[in-house]
């Protein structure tokens, strides 16, 4: 599923001009994905990893919990490893950015589907240093820690959004985003806002 309909018709008429492939069902958030695998039983979901209404690393997880062996390729806008490993923590058997997926979607699905983790080389290079450099340098307290809305409000935060435009871009109100950058300061240890902010922006160049 992806909340962006311009991409996901070009993706599907991608997979559809395949011979072996067909789109079975489309959803447009996260309770019709799950409605629509139940009612498809297909072998293999792709999710965005940014939705508008919802999580994409969450919507992986449920139907991960729900159909352990049901095949998940994420396409996301984001081209990080730190995303592409809470994907691929999640559930997910592939990653791959929405500027590659017109190029790369079909190898990935036959990848994934034929039971390997698709990722393209540069992402697969940063995952595999980052597992073999030193313990200290492999573990991140923002990945760790941080629950998933609470890493998007941590993210556009980063990003230099405002908290009513973080709340307008996840559909939430200002004071939820409020109470989830007063949980990201407590479970990393910030002593203001400014330490909050300070932190995101330096980890998203880092990313």
């Amino acid at each position: 599923m992806d909340d962006h309909p311009v991409v996901r018709e070009g993706l599907a008429e991608n997979i559809n001009g395949q011979t072996d492939l067909m789109i079975c069902a489309e959803a447009d958030d996260r309770h019709e994905a799950m409605e629509a695998i139940k009612r498809a039983n297909p072998d293999l979901v792709i999710v965005d990893r940014a939705l508008k209404t919802s999580s994409g690393i969450e919507l992986i997880k449920d139907i991960h919990s729900c159909w352990p062996r049901l095949a998940i390729l994420v396409v996301s806008m984001h081209d990080a490893t730190l995303y592409a490993e809470r994907a691929l923590r999640a559930g997910a058997k592939g990653y791959l950015t929405k500027q590659e997926a017109t190029r790369s979607i079909i190898e990935a699905i036959r990848r994934v589907l034929n039971g390997e983790i698709y990722l393209n080389e540069r992402t697969a290079t940063k995952m595999l240093g980052r597992l073999s450099s030193s313990p200290d340098s492999v573990t991140d307290p923002v990945v760790d820690v941080l629950a998933e809305r609470e890493m998007q409000v941590f993210e556009l935060t980063g990003h230099g959004f405002s908290t009513r435009q973080i709340a307008e871009r996840l559909h939430i109100d200002v004071k939820t985003v409020e109470t989830y950058r007063a949980r990201i300061k407590e479970k990393l240890r910030l002593k203001d806002s400014n330490e909050l902010l300070q932190l995101a922006i330096r980890w998203q160049k880092e990313i």
